[in-house]
């Protein structure tokens, strides 16, 4: 192992190789069914152990940690996302991370692009003929781009847009005061934006602004708590509560469509709109000007 980590150091990695090594870390053997095999000088599962659950030598296994073999086969990728127990998230992650290890010269760079943060007008068109329905665009450092007068109605009491240049969702959640007591199940809010900001990592890997929004995040204790880059949770609709300053109860459906340049239409609807709307056709219908 001592000679295994001494040749790990001096290679070049892929974020493929990268993630890996940090899951394989991060597992027990309780977690794969296998035997604990007494005290060991390394936390996680040994090379061999990843190499017996995927059926491949460790030899191999060696070969795409240190980043000298970048292009695996989909069988290979699939058995290791397997031994290593990601949920389909993190699959996905996985194999995205192994097809663009090979082809970083043709792949599009992920380092900051202003464009990021500019909001196309047919993004803006939506978001007001969504109104009064709370909506927001969202970049991929969970930045607030743009909203309409219903979220900023909201929002406003909440703290929200105190400096309406910089609105930051996940830095709101885990750094103003008023989060903490205004949202209702503030635990799961939380989880759920560090998972996100995990997603974005991944994505993006030399996106200096998203890993700066993640420094800066980790100087919170619950951040820090919460962060586990290679852990990343299931993408699903969640409901999201409020106990506002000006308006009381509140319970919104949280619903997001994919837009451009990894940015993200937020919506919030409000509880008894989400149980009238399937599949948001009565969104799609009143931003096309049905």
């Amino acid at each position: 192992m001592a000679g295994e980590d001494m040749t790990d150091r001096t290679a070049a990695r892929s974020a493929f190789a990268e993630l890996l090594i940090a899951r394989r870390a991060e597992l027990t053997p309780d977690e794969v069914g296998l035997p604990g095999g007494g005290r060991r000088r390394t936390p996680g599962l040994r090379r061999e152990e990843v190499a017996v659950l995927a059926g491949v030598s460790a030899d191999y296994l060696a070969r795409l940690e240190q980043g000298r073999d970048t292009n695996p086969s989909m069988s290979v990728v699939d058995a290791l996302a397997g031994a290593l127990r990601f949920n389909d998230t993190e699959r996905a992650h996985f194999g995205w991370l192994a097809l663009t290890s090979s082809c970083e010269a043709r792949c599009p760079s992920t380092a900051f692009d202003p464009e990021l943060d500019r909001v196309p007008a047919a993004i803006r068109g939506v978001l007001d003929s969504l109104t009064p329905t709370p909506a927001f665009a969202l970049g991929p450092r969970a930045n607030v781009l743009a909203w309409n007068s219903a979220w900023a109605d909201l929002a406003t009491p909440l703290g929200l847009l105190d400096n309406p240049d910089q609105v930051n969702l996940a830095v709101w959640t885990f750094r103003h005061p008023l989060a903490r007591t205004t949202v209702t199940d503030w635990p799961q809010f939380a989880d759920h934006l560090a998972d996100q900001l995990a997603r974005t990592r991944l994505r993006r890997p030399d996106d200096e602004r998203v890993a700066d929004v993640i420094t800066t995040l980790l100087t919170e204790p619950e951040f820090a708590h919460r962060w586990q880059p290679h852990r990343l949770a299931e993408d699903t609709p969640t409901l999201l509560g409020f106990e506002h300053p000006t308006r009381g109860t509140l319970t919104y459906t949280v619903q997001t469509l994919a837009a451009e340049k990894d940015q993200q239409v937020v919506i919030w609807l409000p509880r008894e709109t989400a149980a009238r709307t399937t599949e948001l056709r009565l969104i799609h219908h009143r931003a096309s000007g049905e």
